[in-house]
């Protein structure tokens, strides 16, 4: 057996009596009773994984980070005190105490108390105050107040130098520019937004019953993590809402952001710039209201005149009616009615024999024999027109195919070719020249044009 020298690390042999032999339980429990000895209790962050519950009760689990684990356990007395279930993948903070595992030898944690870490522990906060708030009854219907359908002045709890304050004015002007707005301004991130935010709702509730300054309220706060709207879910805020005698509107973060004051809120809103659409009325639409309105009266005053002025003409004839001057003339025009009624019943009858008449002497005519002979002669006349305008017809449609081959024939004609300004050149033979390669110089050629011909005498030839 050989041990190392620390001076020059060189080995010298030991002796039986000087060794310390350990066996492997006697070993792991010193190194536990190092480890726990010399170790605090530690609080430790980090993400669970290879989470195991047996039938014992007891917790066993890794807690890693994105370079390291270590293994752990919580035992049965410990981990039923916690207010949450957690699984794998849930980032919490545990407190305990470093140790050795001695059966297997695993360095571990002993963990006596479990927390969430982050956005897990806030969720969890807000689900409590959530339920809480809601058995206490902050969250019913029925004590959500309308909103004013015209607000007499309109008010806004935010910050005063964020772009969501210029969202809103900005949207108001727009839609309502005669309504006048006040700003409560207050800080809506950090611890002390909450305590602002507070007493700027306080504040214009006890403007408004005081002086009436705005009868509708925006509590507005531009998108952000749940930290970040953290302060509008405190239960301060909730009761300063739930408490304020103003109908308030609840504008925070995105659409997809939910906080406990939107709960509370009489309305929820979206977003800042929906809170702004909802409270304020169109301008355009009151005007086309306001105009069909007063349409709508003027129409029903001209027809209360139309209806005063009828009665009044109606009681005059009334009246006119009632002279005795008018009985007789009534007498005198029913005597004439009566005589214009007969009259009209001798001519109608004298017409309606008249008519059998007619009929009678036209049925007569209908059977001589003449007419007969005179109907099928207008029939031989008519259908002699028809033949002679269909033989036109026919000669007319042969005539335009005609000149219709005549063009077609005009267009492929050699004629026409030459009328576009090309030439036919012949030899003195008559024999057509295609190529500058049978002609020489000094040769006579002829160039028959689309109008005369040209002699020609060939100066020169080109082969190319």
């Amino acid at each position: 057996m050989y041990g190392k020298l620390p001076s020059d690390g060189s080995l010298v042999p030991i002796s039986q009596d000087e060794r310390h032999i350990f066996t492997v339980s006697q070993l792991n429990r010193e190194a536990r009773e190092l480890l726990e000895g010399s170790f605090p209790w530690v609080w430790i962050e980090g993400e669970i994984s290879n989470l195991a519950r047996p039938g014992s009760g007891h917790w066993y689990f890794t807690l890693k980070d994105d370079r390291a684990q270590i293994r752990c356990a919580m035992f049965r007395g410990r981990n039923q005190n916690l207010g949450f279930t957690p699984d794998n993948g849930t980032q919490v903070l545990v407190r305990g105490r470093i140790s050795l595992y001695e059966a297997r030898g695993d360095f571990q944690l002993i963990a006596e108390q479990m927390e969430e870490a982050g956005a897990g522990a806030l969720q969890r906060a807000f689900e409590e105050l959530k339920t809480r708030l809601n058995n206490a009854g902050l969250f019913d219907s029925a004590h959500k107040r309308p909103l004013p359908t015209l607000p007499r002045s309109i008010g806004v709890v935010t910050s005063p130098s964020g772009a969501v304050i210029r969202d809103i004015l900005s949207i108001l002007k727009r839609r309502f520019p005669a309504i006048p707005v006040t700003i409560y301004p207050t800080a809506v991130q950090g611890k002390a937004a909450t305590a602002e935010i507070v007493a700027a709702i306080k504040r214009a509730g006890r403007r408004y019953e005081e002086r009436g300054e705005c009868d509708v309220l925006i509590v507005a706060r531009g998108g952000g993590s749940l930290e970040d709207l953290w302060c509008f879910n405190e239960e301060s805020v909730a009761h300063a809402i739930f408490q304020c005698p103003i109908p308030i509107v609840s504008g925070i973060g995105h659409e997809i952001d939910t906080t406990i004051a939107d709960y509370v809120a009489d309305v929820r809103a979206p977003t800042p710039s929906g809170a702004a659409e909802l409270i304020s009325p169109d301008q355009n639409e009151w005007f086309q209201t306001l105009t069909h309105y007063q349409r709508r009266l003027n129409t029903l005053l001209q027809d209360r005149l139309n209806q005063q002025q009828q009665r009044l003409q109606w009681l005059g004839k009334r009246l006119q009616q009632q002279h005795p001057g008018q009985q007789l003339l009534q007498k005198s025009q029913r005597l004439d009615e009566l005589e214009q009624r007969l009259q009209r019943s001798i001519r109608q009858h004298i017409q309606h024999k008249q008519l059998q008449l007619n009929g009678l002497h036209s049925k007569l005519q209908r059977h001589q024999p003449l007419l007969r002979i005179q109907h099928l002669g207008t029939r031989f006349q008519h259908l002699g027109q028809r033949l002679q305008q269909d033989i036109q017809t026919q000669l007319e449609r042969c005539r335009q195919r005609l000149q219709a081959g005549a063009h077609t024939l005009d267009a492929v004609s050699p004629l026409a070719t030459l009328g576009r300004g090309y030439a036919i050149i012949q030899d003195k033979n008559g024999a057509i020249v295609r190529s500058a390669s049978s002609v020489k110089a000094g040769q006579q050629i002829n160039a028959r044009l689309g109008q005369g011909r040209l002699n020609c005498t060939v100066d020169s030839t080109d082969k190319q």
